[in-house]
């Protein structure tokens, strides 16, 4: 986001990961699941997985009608976190496969969608 600061105080180390990552909608977040790299899934998840408590109490300390901007935009990191944890830890070398399975699973509409 052009160096611009777009997460609440307390999230600096994720900044680099929201033009890729903080997708509003549950489909979106499964497909740039599916066409990331190893190498992206991984850098995204050494980053974000040790801010999850944190972020957690961030999120949970207001209601969700009052999130801001950045707050969304955390709250999106964290969902695609969920997303990226199955393949970095469960799916591993198998997420090739599943990713091609993922495109004949249509996702019109989730309740996390954010928009």
């Amino acid at each position: 986001m052009n160096g611009e600061v777009c997460l609440p105080a307390g999230f600096a180390a994720l900044e680099g990961f929201v033009a890729g990552w903080a997708s509003p909608t549950t489909a979106a977040r499964a497909a740039r699941r599916s066409a990331s790299t190893p190498a992206e899934r991984e850098a995204f998840f050494a980053a974000a997985a040790p801010l999850l408590e944190a972020a957690m109490a961030h999120l949970d300390s207001r209601p969700l009608a009052e999130l801001d901007a950045a707050d969304k935009r955390l709250l999106a990191l964290m969902m695609a976190l969920g997303h990226v944890q199955m393949a970095v830890e469960v799916h591993r070398e198998m997420e090739p496969q599943h990713a091609a399975l993922r495109e004949a699973m249509v996702i019109t509409r989730s309740v996390s969608d954010l928009v």
